[in-house]
């Protein structure tokens, strides 16, 4: 069994009326990520705005003190949803299996309102980073049944965090 690994994680919610005293779902992921024995590097509530999204998670990106930034809101279909758009061309890899298992999941208990959710996953200049929706439902399950697994060095037969090290190679 491999040692754990605490990981510095960066909480960006996306919003245009939460603020960080009501903000329930950025709440949740920073209670989890702290259980887990994670470090929270970092936490801002931004409005769904691609250009103040992107602006947030570059500086992230180009911080050593952020190893994965976790968004939350921004990922449905409405006009002001931009998660998607801000982070894609910030990607050098998207991690398609993320979105899929995470929509896969969520059928369990949403069942086809899942199609409707646009969560995705990347890897920027060594850093993840993973757009969840904005409700708690699913920011639990993304971290329940994906996330904490992951980014544990023990879980098996593979994770993200054992490649922490190497995602900076080129």
């Amino acid at each position: 069994m491999s040692e754990f690994l605490p990981l510095s994680i960066a909480v960006l919610t996306i919003s245009d009326t939460r603020t960080e005293a009501t903000d329930t779902s950025g709440k949740l992921l920073v209670d989890r990520l702290q259980e887990a024995g994670h470090r929270l590097a970092e936490r801002q509530v931004v409005p769904d705005d691609i250009y103040r999204i992107r602006a947030v998670v570059s500086q992230w990106i180009a911080s050593e003190e952020v190893g994965i930034v976790l968004t939350t809101g921004g990922t449905g279909l409405t006009g002001r949803d931009g998660t998607p758009e801000a982070l894609k061309p910030l990607f050098d890899k998207e991690i398609e299996g993320f979105g899929e298992l995470f929509r896969w999941l969520s059928c369990e208990e949403i069942r086809t309102s899942t199609v409707q959710s646009r969560a995705v996953a990347g890897v920027a200049n060594g850093t993840y980073l993973f757009a969840l929706p904005g409700s708690s439902g699913a920011c639990r399950l993304a971290w329940d049944r994906i996330l904490k697994d992951q980014l544990d060095l023990g879980n098996r037969p593979c994770n993200f965090a054992e490649l922490v090290p190497r995602l900076r190679e080129r």
